[in-house]
């Protein structure tokens, strides 16, 4: 099989690459087992300082496949991991990302993207909710602004996602932006930076101990709704769902 997630390390920073173009690395439930594999190598690698996840292709993550969805169990416990990982994971962003890529993203500790970067909340446009990625989204975003695009699915760009709390920078060159940060963290103790992490994520982890559950139970039920169903082959098709007026 095709590895979905590619590998590189320099100089004790590892980069970990969404890698299927295909699907514009949609969450399905193979690449969200890889990119745990992967992230749960990194945990036990004592050479790696920090970890970047960024992407081929022109998307970030399209959000979940829906040809091929995870668990909600498995997208609970991957975003889990990222916010636990005992080392910073740096996010870095040079195309397009929607749905369950943003939980992906403020899973992250830092986040960085490319001016040209465009962001969505489009679960309500095909009959769900922004459910299990509320779990990461939730603590770290700004609640009025969510609010517009949680509901109405808009599209926005990296200015309003930095605004929102979603990015921490964006850039015309993201790798600029984000050169001095690495350099941060290659320069800090790997003691250090577990715990200052685990201080910032406090949280965020609580909110997992709260919610998962309930957000799980309703990522399950929405999914498997008449309306869910009428979203998802609307956007398949390529055309209006039912309820557009």
């Amino acid at each position: 099989m095709t590895a979905l997630i590619g590998r590189t390390r320099a100089r004790a920073v590892e980069t970990l690459s969404l890698d299927a173009t295909g699907t514009r690395n949609a969450l399905s439930a193979a690449l969200v087992g890889e990119l745990a594999a992967a992230l749960a190598d990194c945990a036990e690698d004592h050479e790696i300082r920090a970890v970047v996840l960024t992407h081929t292709g022109t998307t970030f993550s399209a959000g979940a496949d829906l040809r091929d969805p995870p668990h909600p169990d498995a997208l609970v416990g991957l975003l889990r991991q990222i916010v636990q990982l005992p080392k910073p994971v740096i996010a870095r962003v040079t195309g397009h990302v929607r749905a369950g890529g943003l939980g992906l993203l403020a899973a992250c500790d830092i986040a960085a993207a490319s001016a040209s970067a465009t962001f969505a909340f489009t679960e309500v446009r095909i009959g769900v909710a922004p459910a299990v990625i509320s779990l990461t989204v939730l603590p770290r975003a700004d609640p009025r602004a969510l609010a517009r695009h949680y509901l109405t699915g808009e599209r926005f760009d990296a200015a309003e996602a930095v605004r929102t709390g979603l990015l921490t920078t964006y850039a015309d060159d993201v790798d600029d932006a984000l050169a001095p940060v690495l350099d941060g963290l290659r320069r800090s103790s790997p003691q250090a930076l577990a715990e200052t992490k685990r201080l910032l994520t406090a949280r965020v982890l609580e909110t997992f101990d709260r919610d998962a559950a309930d957000l799980t139970a309703l990522s399950a039920r929405l999914f498997s709704s008449a309306q869910a169903r009428e979203g998802m082959t609307a956007f398949l098709e390529r055309r209006d769902a039912a309820w557009v007026v």
